[in-house]
């Protein structure tokens, strides 16, 4: 069995929907991040952190990525054009959508009062809305975002989707907007959401 670490409202959520997705039993400690529990794993206090045969695996992507890699679901195989696709559609989310996402929460309530920057969520709103449509030019036919089955960057866009929406990011592109809708209507996705 897994152990997944960290509150349902931070990336392990992502963790928690690839879990329900494939079908996996897992443990699910809702911890904060920074909390003791979590240092004690992660000394940068960041969650989530997957426990697997004993040892834990930090970070979101790391995560899915080994998990729809030990199960051959929810990717495609490694050292194949398809999965060089898939990690490029990774990689593009985590640098257009994650990191402004990350950014706007750090000066929103993450860095001290003193530090953060309040103007710079209006550069990175623009900036979101540009990586739409440049994501929405990069989107296959359907219905999932690399044509017709899930893989990992599903997962990542969606929980990106959700945040946007958390933080009042809009999602400006009908076609995203729609995918966003459709992947919501998933099982497992309400599944982790309940979590």
């Amino acid at each position: 069995m897994y152990r997944v670490i960290g509150s349902g409202n931070s990336r392990a959520r992502r963790v928690l929907w690839i879990m329900e997705e494939l079908g996996l039993d897992y443990e699910h400690v809702p911890a904060l991040p920074r909390s003791e529990d979590v240092v004690a794993l992660n000394p940068a206090g960041k969650v989530p952190v997957l426990i697997a045969d004993g040892v834990p695996i930090l970070d979101s992507t790391a995560i899915l990525t080994f998990l729809a890699d030990r199960h051959g679901q929810l990717t495609q195989q490694g050292g194949t054009i398809a999965r060089a696709i898939q990690d490029s559609m990774t990689q593009f989310l985590l640098d257009e959508f994650d990191s402004a996402l990350w950014m706007a929460a750090r000066h929103s309530f993450v860095l001290p009062e003193e530090l953060r920057q309040s103007a710079i969520k209006d550069s990175l709103k623009w900036e979101f809305t540009r990586s739409q449509e440049v994501l929405v030019g990069r989107m296959g036919p359907g219905p999932f975002l690399l044509g017709p089955e899930m893989t990992v960057p599903d997962i990542i866009l969606t929980h990106c989707g959700d945040w946007a929406e958390a933080a009042h990011f809009p999602i400006t592109q009908p076609r995203l907007a729609e995918y966003l809708a459709r992947m919501r209507t998933r099982p497992a996705y309400r599944r982790a959401q309940a979590a």
